[in-house]
């Protein structure tokens, strides 16, 4: 969440030759404050649906849940308290951001809020239903949505340019997530989380990983070429290397454990390409 919201501010300065520190703080607290409401109400529903127990039973799944209530090192209810505490901070900033650069904060937090909360909560628990809807979201919460919100909430404006300024860091967050479910697939097939994994399998699943790859930097390689990032950003584009070298190493079908490292390298290049990414605007900021 903190590389998209940078993003977006450093966007601002570097097309709009506009920044207002205290409106930027303001969306970095509220954003990591969303980030973590998103993160522990996934580990609250996925516990009352009965994930983590499936997960703890099935022996060849790697958990990938926090493990608070899992284990009862804390009382739901109090798990639940925290949850909705970092939601009302966010709920805070959002409405004083709205006040000073407009109404479309709102929708821009609310949207990401619903997406959050209907992800794994009942009625609807979209990430269960192995559609790609959760692909989506997670592109939309944790690329498009923060980058364009941060970048609006400095210039008062909707542009294209942070749109696909979102791209390549959003479709590297969704590869993380995306290639996290092939930890546990069979706990959530046990306790009917329909996740693509599940549904395609293994060997499907892995060629859409690679694809999830490739898109994201391609996306990086058009937005240099439209100009939303100077020439050396392409510099992230060697953060792959280390990334393809894992994909070479799995077979169509493979014991948890060995996804492991594919995990790690899509964390490593995420925030290695972004941070990259960061400071090729953050030169051209200063150069212009």
């Amino acid at each position: 969440m903190i590389i998209p919201v940078l993003l977006g501010g450093l966007g601002a300065i570097v097309w709009n030759d506009t920044f207002h520190p205290l409106l930027f703080v303001l969306t970095f607290i509220g954003s990591i404050a969303a980030h973590l409401f998103s993160n522990m109400i996934n580990d609250l529903w996925d516990f009352r649906n009965g994930i983590d127990t499936a997960a703890k039973e099935t022996a060849s799944t790697i958990s990938t849940n926090s493990g608070f209530l899992a284990n009862g090192t804390i009382a739901e209810r109090t798990f639940s308290i925290i949850t909705w505490s970092l939601f009302a901070v966010a709920l805070i900033c959002g409405l004083i951001l709205s006040i000073s650069s407009g109404w479309l904060v709102l929708v821009f937090g609310g949207l990401g809020a619903l997406i959050a909360y209907f992800y794994v909560a009942p009625p609807i628990k979209f990430g269960y239903r192995g559609k790609g809807y959760s692909e989506i979201a997670i592109l939309l919460s944790f690329g498009v949505l923060p980058t364009l919100g941060s970048y609006y909430v400095q210039t008062m404006q909707v542009d294209y340019r942070p749109i696909l300024l979102s791209l390549p860091i959003g479709l590297l967050t969704t590869l993380i997530l995306f290639n996290h479910h092939f930890l546990h697939w069979q706990a959530d097939q046990s306790a009917g989380k329909r996740t693509l994994v599940v549904v395609w399998g293994e060997k499907r699943a892995l060629v859409f990983s690679k694809c999830l790859f490739v898109l994201s930097y391609v996306s990086l390689i058009a937005c240099v070429i439209n100009g939303v990032f100077p020439y050396y950003a392409l510099l992230a584009l060697l953060t792959a290397i280390p990334f393809y070298r894992v994909y070479k190493n799995l077979k169509s079908e493979n014991p948890s454990p060995a996804y492991l490292p594919l995990m790690g390298a899509s964390l490593k290049a995420t925030i290695r390409g972004g941070m990259i990414m960061m400071l090729a605007l953050l030169v051209q900021a200063i150069l212009q």
